[in-house]
Formats: C-alpha cells, structure tokens, sequence
C-alpha cells in the first residue's frame, strides 16, 4: 500500500509539472532550463500549486475556478504521501484507495483544463 501511495503523489505532481511546462509556454519565452529551475524551486505538489499554477493563472478566471477543488485534493494526496515517506507511517487498503482515487481526481481535473478529453484509464 505504502508503494501505491507514493506512486500516486508522484504522478500527481506529474501532472502539475506537465500544466505548469503549459503555462509558461504559453505566457513566456522562457527556456527549458528555467522552467526546470521554477519546478525545483517550487518543491512538492503543494509548492508548485501554491508558488507556480496559483500566479500562473492569476487572470485567468476560467482556470481559476478549479485551484479550490485542486489544493484541496493536493493537500490530502500530499499529506498521505508526506507521512508515508517522511515519517515511515503505513496506511491500510482503504486510506491507499482513498489517496489513490485523490490522486487520480486531482489530475484529471488539472489536465483536463489542457486537454478536456483527458481521462485516466483503470
């Protein structure tokens, strides 16, 4: 279960990486390397969300409206992982599907904002 969880943080911030190489695309010249440096920087899923997506959709009201529903999960799917790999906490079958099932709400709702086709396959 610990494997699971772990598994899923890290495609969640993926995920963010993936809509925030969008962003600066789109908004800047910025190349390869600073981008790199700003995902480094920004540490974790929280951190990107917080620090990059969040000013990085400042004026944009229509991708605005999903940060409430995205930290939300962020914070539940990050908790879970923080404590599996920071503390050597274990979790039962039912709190891994709990973070796993987070997990996969908070990237399609992400990337359905690049890509409103996007779904996960089981």
């Amino acid at each position: 279960m610990v494997a699971a969880v772990v598994r899923a943080a890290t495609a969640a911030e993926i995920a963010a990486n993936h809509a925030i190489r969008q962003e600066f695309a789109a908004q800047s010249g910025f190349d390869a390397a600073f981008v790199n440096s700003q995902l480094k920087w920004a540490n974790g899923l929280s951190g990107k969300l917080d620090h990059l997506i969040t000013p990085l959709w400042a004026h944009q009201k229509a991708k605005q409206k999903h940060l409430k529903e995205l930290k939300k999960l962020a914070q539940s799917v990050n908790g879970k992982r923080n404590s599996v790999a920071h503390q050597g906490e274990f979790c039962n079958e039912q709190e891994a599907a709990e973070t796993i099932d987070n997990a996969r709400s908070f990237i399609t709702l992400l990337l359905q904002v690049y890509e409103p086709e996007f779904a996960l396959k089981r």
